[in-house]
Order: C-alpha cells, then structure tokens, then sequence
C-alpha cells in the first residue's frame, strides 16, 4: 500500500504531514484557547463509546448550537483525539461540537459503527443541554466514513428509531467527500459490507425519501480516494424526491484537504468552515463567531 493512502486511513491528514508531530501542530491552539473540553464521556457501555465535547467561551444563559462530527479513516482507523482541531474551528464559529469514536472494522462489520453513530447522536440530544448546548439546534457532520456515518443517521430512520428518536431532531447535515453510494470492489470493503445483497443498506440513496433533514454535499476535485458519482447520485436522488440540497466542488482540493483546511494554518485552502457554517445558520444555527 502506497504510503499516501496509509496516511489518509490513519488520519485524513495528508497536508499535515501524517505524524503526531503534524497533528500536534494542528491541536496546539486548543491546549491554549478558552474552549473547555470535557474528554471520554461514555454514550454507550462499550470501551469505544466515548466523546469529547468543546464549548466556546459564551453567555451562561445563552444555550449554542450543536455539531456532531464523525472523523473518517475507512470505517478501520482513526481516533477523536487526532480531530480536537476540529472541535477548536467549530468553537471559533459559536458551535458546541462533540466528537465521538465509533467500533472499526474488522472488529466489527457495518452497521455496527452506524449504529454507534446514532447512539452518539441520541445521547448528544439528551444531555447536551448539561454542557449549555441547544438541542433544539442539532446538526450533523462528517468526513469521508464519517460523512458516510452521518448520512446514513440522517437518512435512515431505523438508526435513530432504535434509540427512541428519529431524524427530525437534526437540523441539517454536512458531508465532506462521503462515500454516499458505491458498490464494494476490494476484498475487504466486500466483507465489510456484504453479502451483495446488503449492499443498498449501506448505500444512502437508498434511505432518501425527500423528508430527510438539509444536506449539504461537499467534494474536492482533486480527490481520488472518493469519487464525485457518490455525491451526483445522492443529489439526483434528493432531487427527485423533493428534498432540501446544496452542494460545491472546490477546484485544487484532494480528500485529505477537506478535512485538513479546518487546521489553523490551512484554512486558505478551501473555506469549507465558512460553507458547512452559512448552510447550517440558514437552518436555524443563529451562532455568533467567537472573537480571537
């Protein structure tokens, strides 16, 4: 295996140089800043369900809104400890955002990472308000696998339902490069996914029935670990059912740079934050920007 695609499994991070000395550089501001973190709260009774929250400094009586982020990594790798730059940018933008790990391959096959997915979701729902959040503002987003998890949350209803809820509790959804509709080709993602069979249950086209939460379907030209065709078919589905979709393709932007430009020292390179934050206010966001 190439080492560029090693390091996009392990941390979505290619620009940042795929070393701990390259993420340590891009989580240095929050060991600084205001934003209180609050790590390895359990949303489940299994070791790996676990998240961390990031609060921005605000008015008490003045609950934010929420994002959920789900990293990816393949569904087989990947940590919440590498992304609290993620947490720190959302900060900046007036968001609570909760990150969650979620059960890997081949430990676990799909939808089990699904489903940890939606229990993240749900328990974020029930006790964000503990942490000044506003659960009335609730939304979704992902990168890669994650993007995939999060669109399969907001889409499927059984995930939710499973956990007493339904989509209807999330505002809107941000999908950065996600794998939405494809049909396994490598022996692994075959095992993980299958048998054949199965495969329209891990696609989200199939799930969309126009009454799914805003999305907003996000994609780098450059990107070769992705294909455009996942976000065409979940577009055209939307369409076709009526449902609420926006999306952009930035020119000169890889896979790894659509995660990576929420980095500090990266931002120049695709305002991606300032796309996923203007789509979430105009469903209801109304968060105010943390000053510098």
């Amino acid at each position: 295996m190439r080492i560029a695609k090693v390091c996009v499994a392990l941390s979505s991070l290619l620009l940042v140089a795929c070393t701990k000395i390259g993420l340590g550089v891009a989580n240095l501001p929050n060991q600084f800043s205001d934003t209180e973190t609050t790590k390895d709260l359990a949303y489940g009774s299994e070791p790996w369900q676990k998240l961390d929250i990031y609060v921005p400094p605000h008015a008490a009586d003045k609950p934010l809104p929420v994002v959920v982020f789900f990293y990816g990594g393949s569904w087989k790798d990947g940590s919440k400890d590498m992304y609290p730059f993620v947490g720190e940018a959302f900060a900046k933008k007036g968001y609570i955002t909760v990150i969650a790990d979620y059960s890997k391959y081949p430990q676990v096959k799909f939808p089990t990472f699904v489903e940890d997915g939606a229990k993240a979701v749900a328990w974020t729902y029930r006790h964000i308000a503990e942490y000044q959040g506003d659960p009335k503002r609730l939304f979704i987003a992902g990168h890669s696998a994650g993007a995939h998890i999060g669109a399969m949350v907001t889409a499927d209803k059984q995930y939710l339902r499973a956990e007493g809820l339904t989509p209807s509790i999330i505002n809107a959804f941000a999908g950065l490069s996600g794998p939405y509709d494809f049909v396994p080709y490598e022996d692994d993602y075959k095992d993980m996914f299958g048998p054949p069979e199965n495969y329209p249950n891990m696609q989200v086209t199939t799930f969309i029935d126009g009454k799914e939460p805003p999305m907003l379907l996000l994609w780098g030209a450059d990107d070769t670990i992705v294909g455009k065709s996942n976000m065409d078919k979940l577009i055209t589905k939307i369409h076709a059912e009526q449902g609420t979709v926006e999306s952009k393709v930035y020119d000169g932007v890889g896979h790894a740079d659509m995660v990576s430009s929420l980095v500090w020292f990266l931002k120049s390179k695709a305002p991606i934050l300032e796309d996923v934050n203007d789509f979430f206010q105009s469903h209801g966001a109304n968060a105010i920007k943390v000053e510098d």
